[in-house]
């Protein structure tokens, strides 16, 4: 592995922006170049040698059978609703706080998606309000038939709580793990803690490519088997025959490569994050609301340090000033946006997602971010708060 995963200052008064990928790219150019010489050399650009290794190697560190390399998180979700057979007339349901792919990807499939509020400490789905948005589909003469939580921010959801409230309903689950490749739950890795998982490859995420990609995860054999023929056309193999309705999925073979280059330090990169979220909270413990740390039973991968904040807006613009990038994510819940106005009854009662929505803040995170500017960032934000 090449080093760096910097601890020390680069210069203390450049700017610090929320996802610095460049030095990154700095540190494994010279095995990504190498990689992508390969596959240009070969010139298999479709489903290459590289897609196939890439697969082996995500099952591997996920702990599951099977790996399907696609062309982004938003199609790993349509391909795994496709492969589930859910449809016109069915019911998903999300939480309301995370991005508009979630609720989006429903609703590309003809189905439905029911807005379930989120837990405040973690900000991922509420088990406890299963019963009631299932009972709310059940009302609108939809048929419910899956649970799609959200690993926020990178930390797993509460998988046992919520699979215990979707089979009493009789739901599977489907993960979207777009932002928490690498975390854990209960010794178990992202990407085996529901039937099936998807994930994203998007450059920010904490495994990125250098263009869109995703990948789905599964134990079950004939769930794998749907999703590589929805894929490529709906198509068996090299046969021409349309088996299923499908769709153009594939990553493309130049993306596994960097991402081969980029799972060789994965681990290492993951414990940076994780050295970093937790001087962030020792520095900030008392001036914001942290988010939920690290146990010995749930990991987070950090694709985002995110923090609660009154005047939140008034602190972003005090960082803004200093030259601190930040993000909002998310500063709309998904029930506010304009897009899924149909979808709604109009009693909808999400107090948690609208709170988090008014008072969530991001701050840089990445393997690359050193100490000192952690510690430039955590002194922003408390001169910030102190002058209001």
């Amino acid at each position: 592995m090449t080093a760096i995963l910097a601890r020390d200052p680069i210069v203390e008064t450049s700017p610090i922006p929320l996802f610095d990928l460049k030095r990154q790219q700095a540190r494994l150019r010279y095995d990504i170049d190498r990689r992508i010489a390969k596959a240009l050399d070969h010139g298999q650009y479709i489903l290459g040698p590289e897609v196939t290794e890439l697969e082996q190697d995500l099952a591997a560190f996920s702990g599951v059978k099977h790996c399907i390399a696609v062309s982004s998180g938003r199609d790993a979700l349509i391909m795994a609703l496709m492969a589930m057979g859910i449809g016109r007339g069915d019911a998903v349901l999300v939480p309301a706080f995370t991005f508009s792919a979630t609720a989006a990807v429903v609703i590309a499939v003809n189905a439905t998606p029911i807005f379930v509020d989120v837990d405040e400490a973690t900000y991922n789905m509420d088990a406890s309000k299963i019963d009631a948005a299932v009972a709310s589909a059940k009302a609108r003469g939809l048929a419910p038939k899956a649970v799609m939580p959200v690993d926020l921010f990178g930390r797993p959801a509460d998988y046992p709580a919520l699979k215990a409230a979707a089979d009493a309903h009789g739901l599977p689950l489907i993960a979207d793990a777009a932002q928490s490749f690498g975390g854990a739950l209960d010794g178990a890795r992202v990407g085996a803690l529901a039937p099936i998982s998807c994930v994203s490859f998007y450059p920010t995420k904490p495994l990125g490519a250098f263009g869109d990609g995703g990948a789905v995860l599964t134990d079950d054999d004939e769930l794998a088997s749907a999703v590589r023929q929805i894929r490529t056309h709906g198509r068996q193999g090299d046969g021409d025959e349309a088996m299923r309705i499908g769709m153009t999925g594939r990553l493309d073979t130049i993306q596994a490569a960097i991402l081969l280059s980029k799972l060789s330090v994965f681990k290492a990169e993951l414990n940076r994050r994780a050295e970093l979220a937790a001087l962030y909270s020792e520095l900030l413990d008392g001036v914001v609301t942290l988010p939920e740390a690290d146990t010995e039973t749930v990991r987070s991968a950090w694709a985002l340090y995110t923090v609660r904040v009154q005047y939140r807006d008034a602190v972003r613009q005090a960082l803004t000033d200093r030259q601190i990038g930040t993000g909002l994510f998310y500063r709309v819940p998904l029930h506010r946006h304009p897009a899924f106005g149909e979808m709604l009854t109009g009693e909808e009662k999400l107090p948690v997602s609208e709170t988090l929505a008014n008072e969530v803040l991001s701050l840089p995170m990445g393997p690359d971010l050193t100490d000192d500017e952690a510690r430039r960032v955590a002194e922003a934000v408390s001169e910030a708060i102190a002058s209001l």
